[in-house]
């Protein structure tokens, strides 16, 4: 108490502009019954001046003394008006003068042996300013795209929040301004413009982006994604204008959580992580991969209710091996080739631990498109520590298992009845047939051992048999069965005679025509999933499936085509 006593005091002693008297109301309206509120809503009880004191002592930031606008006579009642209007009058001043306080000491709060992520003070208070706030207007307003609403503003909020003369006179509603913006984006014949559009539009009316985009989701979901988003990340230093989310490099080591402070929002749920080396199926983009989170993360919004002040988009930039976008003049990530080894893990691991110490132990983490040697690491390692998943081994996996169960239903049987091939054995293809065995062995009671031997695979080398297996990545050799080798894909067809054939290799029409005839020779419906994105890295063609199957076969794809 007698500190809190003493900051009361202390604080007082900074309005030497008042009079004895004003002192003294003000020092009684710091002890009464009034709630205060701070700059992120959070209330402070009246009934004690512990709110004081914590807030200005916890803050890890520079703050301001409390400003008070009102004040108490010594009877409980109001003060004299001459002593509110002086206070009132003289606020801007006092703020312009007041001296700050800085936390110098690190926090007493610790937990668990240790404390090692720092879970205990993810949950301190976040910084605030006490007892002030402000609210956007104006221009400054019109310039916010978490709250500018463009011509939608009504007349009321237009006189309410200073935005008289700087709108034109009509009043849109969101219906109007969306057939508007659909009739913009269809006179663009690149879909490149189209993506670039999108964002320009998300970077100033976030309201309007994501309604445009929710009652438009088959037109635009390829524009702000697979497979738009594939160039729009080849060409993402040219096209660059305005950051979206975090950029953490090699620059930032040991400074991560600094730079996490950095970011606006405090209360993120979802953050989508990448390190840019195989961006979709077209390789290493270094730090332009981060068209990817940004893109995944209005997804997350646009049909999975998200708020997008919750999703967090980061790029870890450790260089890029792409000889190519080293020498562009006009790359924005770091021109060094890629780290390795310890200096690599030692980054991602800061950066985890940043993570958690910030947001807390419940924010999840999606690792999206990590190079194969690092994905299964990191998922192993931080998959008992941190909420993760990887969207190319678990989420992938997830959505085509949905849909060779869909398939089943018109070509008939069980999983455990169907055979599967799988060109291309990385994470996206090792992942997929992983959770079919796991199903399978659900379904019929099997030992995983055998369900996993249902499914083959095919990899640079040709197929994966058994006397491949000391050459094998750790992750391929569940899938390496007793066989002969076997070279090309079309002789694996033909030789295994799989009723399901799926692509997940990141490279274009590798499922040609005496691929898909040889599957159509022995199934009635061939099953052929064409997973690899963007569109152009696609095995087949919805067109060259359904035309070399004579019609028959049960086509999807990892992106639109045609």
């Amino acid at each position: 108490p007698h500190k809190q006593i003493f900051l009361v005091f202390n604080t007082l002693s900074l309005f030497s502009l008042f009079s004895t008297k004003t002192k003294y109301s003000v020092f009684l309206l710091l002890l009464s019954q009034i709630t205060m509120f701070s700059l992120n809503g959070t209330n402070f009880p009246s009934d004690s001046l512990s709110g004081v004191s914590r807030c200005l002592i916890q803050s890890r930031k520079k703050v301001y003394f409390p400003m008070v606008v009102a004040s108490v006579s010594p009877n409980g009642r109001p003060a004299d008006r001459n002593v509110s209007v002086l206070m009132e009058n003289t606020l801007k001043e006092i703020k312009e003068n007041s001296p700050v306080i800085e936390k110098d000491s690190k926090s007493t709060v610790t937990g668990g042996v240790g404390d090692v992520y720092g879970e205990d003070s993810a949950t301190e208070d976040q910084t605030i300013t006490p007892w002030n706030f402000s609210v956007a207007s104006g221009y400054s307003l019109l310039r916010n795209p978490h709250y500018n609403k463009g011509l939608a503003f009504s007349e009321k909020e237009r006189d309410s929040h200073y935005l008289r003369g700087l709108l034109p006179p009509v009043v849109f509603n969101h219906e109007l301004q969306v057939k508007k913006l659909m009739n913009n984006l269809r006179q663009y014949d690149v879909p490149l413009q189209r993506y670039m559009a999108m964002m320009d539009l998300q970077e100033r009316n976030e309201r309007l982006f994501y309604k445009l985009l929710m009652e438009n989701v088959e037109e635009l979901l390829p524009v702000v994604y697979t497979p738009t988003v594939g160039e729009a990340c080849q060409k993402y230093g040219s096209i660059f204008r305005r950051p979206q989310g975090l950029f953490i490099s090699l620059k930032e080591k040991g400074k991560i959580l600094e730079v996490l402070k950095n970011w606006p929002e405090k209360k993120i749920q979802v953050i989508v992580v990448t390190d840019g080396e195989r961006i979709l199926g077209l390789g290493d983009l270094g730090c332009q991969g981060m068209g990817i989170p940004v893109g995944k993360l209005s997804l997350y919004t646009a049909l999975g209710g998200i708020r997008p002040s919750s999703c967090l988009p980061v790029t870890i930039d450790v260089g890029t091996n792409n000889e190519k976008l080293l020498k562009d003049e006009f790359y924005i990530g770091l021109r060094q080739r890629r780290a390795r080894g310890q200096e690599y893990a030692e980054l991602l691991d800061e950066f985890m631990s940043a993570v958690k110490q910030t947001y807390g132990e419940k924010v999840l983490i999606q690792f999206e498109d990590f190079a194969n040697h690092n994905a299964f690491d990191l998922l192993a390692k931080y998959g008992t520590s941190h909420l993760v998943f990887n969207d190319d081994i678990q989420g992938t996996a997830s959505v085509v298992l949905a849909g060779i169960m869909a398939a089943l239903n018109l070509v008939g049987g069980n999983l455990a009845q169907h055979k599967f091939l799988f060109l291309g054995a990385g994470e996206a293809g090792t992942g997929i047939a992983e959770l079919i065995a796991l199903e399978m062995s659900k379904q019929t009671g099997a030992p995983l051992e055998e369900t996993r031997k249902k499914t083959w695979m095919v990899d640079s080398k040709g197929l994966i048999v058994r006397s491949r297996m000391e050459s094998l990545q750790h992750f391929k050799r569940p899938w390496a069965h007793d066989h002969e080798p076997v070279k090309e894909l079309v002789n694996a067809v033909k030789l295994i005679k799989p009723t399901v054939l799926i692509g997940s290799s990141g490279t274009g029409k590798t499922f040609t025509k005496e691929v898909l005839q040889a599957m159509a020779t022995f199934n009635k419906k061939p099953v052929i999933f064409a997973l690899s994105n963007p569109t152009s890295q696609s095995e087949c063609t919805a067109e060259e499936a359904y035309t070399w199957s004579e019609g028959r076969a049960i086509f999807a794809s990892g992106s639109c085509s045609s």
